[in-house]
């Protein structure tokens, strides 16, 4: 149980962030404030809120969970983040920053609008909020599964509906300033949280790295165990998001400058591999050698047997953090978690408020009131979200479903705006309803194969991710599709401009 000391550290931090959540509630002027950050935020503060949001406590407890059942090869995931980072620097970033500040974008699907057509943005503006509305999920499920594992007596349904409330009132609240300028201090709690407690004091309480070795798998301790099925499907559903993910156009939106973006981009993607590959996987690592060690019999494991993946690193901390560290790890953690929750949060938010309630229905407010409807949106699929991870089990796998149906959806029709101008709006409404489709269904079909006890279940082939063949699909039927139908120019004229 965690000592009362530990409790108010980690009470007081919660309340410290809701205080800001009211802070920017009171400074946003307007829905540029509250989704973009009035456009002028610092390359710093942008790079740390990006890796905040894409590495996070799904993430961190992922990565947990990948250490603990793989050893440190586990870090092979986050490299992709590092790749994608750096692409999407050179190659998406100088393209996408000149046209937002020209058009004064609020969203990713308004480069669909501005390529194609309004009817392709509001598809690809309920794909995104789909996506982000599963990707909140996780990181409620994430702190969850956290705070069940650290607070004793705490069950995983109750810290589900505890977390969920601080996520949501706090984004409500705030909006994206409040989430960036938090990010950056979140970012730096979580580090240095791993790196001067967490991290040597596991290192510490397994026995060193003679114990370890001698109590793991040799192949636990090498960076290729692995598979190259694995690699390309971390690489297929990781990389692309950084060209397809709201949480981050809104962050290339809310940059001053080209230069400024770009410099945070590559600044986040040296943070997330290799310094919080390794980190993560470490720590997920020595909670496996714990296990075997039997240092959790006291929660009831002798060894791994009955271990979640997920839970091995909440129960290291638990075991091996003194009073009051333990209090200001646990909230470490939890920033890292609310990073990507209130980041993904918001976009889903700005999906539906801009892509569809503007776009689509016509609502046309004054600032005020439009603030107003953006925090009821938000509090409405900050709801959803907390009933959907209540139905999940598995962190990891919430991330990963999410991302696969937004990057096969959406990611070809994007690159193909960008570098292929022939292709009009029937062939990205026909590649995002054939890619996000495709992949959904082979995801769907083996685990309602599994749920009903079916003796065959689907395989795809070479143990290939569901997204390969959806991105596939998706490429073939836009290319088809654009040279059959290309665009007119008057669909290219109509969309030179795009108004709010």
């Amino acid at each position: 149980m965690m000592h009362p000391i530990d409790v108010a550290v980690f009470v007081l931090y919660m309340a410290g962030v809701l205080g800001v959540g009211f802070y920017f509630m009171r400074r946003n002027a307007g829905n540029e404030d509250y989704y973009l950050g009035g456009r002028n935020m610092d390359y710093k503060h942008v790079g740390l809120s990006v890796v905040a949001t894409d590495v996070g406590g799904g993430f961190s407890i992922g990565l947990g969970g990948l250490g603990f059942v793989m050893g440190i090869s586990g870090s092979w995931m986050l490299f992709t983040g590092l790749i994608g980072a750096w692409m999407a620097a050179v190659l998406l970033i100088p393209r996408v920053k000149p046209i937002a500040d020209a058009q004064r974008f609020y969203t990713m699907p308004d480069l669909f609008g501005y390529f194609f057509s309004s009817k392709a943005a509001i598809i690809a503006g309920v794909i995104s909020a789909i996506g982000y509305l599963g990707f909140t999920s996780s990181q409620i499920l994430a702190g969850a599964v956290l705070a069940s594992a650290t607070f004793d007596g705490l069950s995983l349904n109750t810290a589900l509906y505890v977390m969920g409330f601080i996520i949501i009132i706090y984004t409500v609240m705030g909006g994206i300033k409040a989430v960036i300028y938090t990010d950056t201090f979140q970012w730096i709690l979580l580090l240095g949280g791993l790196i001067f407690i967490g991290i040597p004091l596991g290192y510490q309480a397994v026995g060193g790295y003679e114990a370890i070795a001698a109590t793991v798998a040799p192949e636990m301790l090498r960076l290729s165990n692995i598979s190259w099925q694995q690699i390309l499907n971390w690489g297929i559903t990781i990389i692309p998001i950084w060209f397809v993910g709201m949480t981050l156009y809104q962050r290339i939106y809310a940059t001053r400058s080209v230069a400024e973006a770009k410099k945070a981009w590559y600044l986040a993607g040296l943070f997330e591999w290799p310094v919080m590959a390794f980190m993560g996987v470490l720590l997920g690592l020595f909670a496996r050698v714990a296990a075997d060690q039997g240092l959790f019999a006291y929660l009831g494991f002798a060894g791994v047997e009955g271990i979640h993946q997920e839970q091995g690193l909440p129960f290291l901390l638990r075991t091996i953090l003194p009073v009051g560290l333990m209090g200001l790890m646990m909230a470490a953690y939890f920033s890292a978690i609310m990073s990507t929750a209130d980041s993904c949060l918001v976009a889903a938010s700005g999906n539906i408020t801009g892509d569809l309630l503007r776009k689509w229905m016509g609502f046309d407010l004054d600032d005020a009131r439009l603030i107003r409807l953006s925090q009821l949106v938000t509090l409405l699929l900050g709801a959803a979200a907390l009933m959907l991870a209540a139905a999940m089990e598995t962190v990891l796998d919430i991330m990963l479903y999410s991302y696969a149906v937004m990057v096969s959806g959406l990611l070809v029709p994007i690159l193909g705006g960008l570098y292929w101008k022939r292709a009009g709006s029937e062939a990205a409404i026909a590649s995002m309803l054939t890619g996000g489709g495709l992949t959904l269904l082979l995801t769907l079909i083996p685990e309602m194969q599994r749920a009903r006890g079916s003796a065959e279940i689907l395989t795809l082939p070479l143990g290939l991710d569901p997204i390969i063949f959806g991105i596939t699909a998706a490429a073939a039927v836009f290319f088809i599709t654009g040279l059959i139908r290309p665009r007119k120019p008057s669909i290219e004229k109509n969309n030179s401009s795009v108004t709010r």
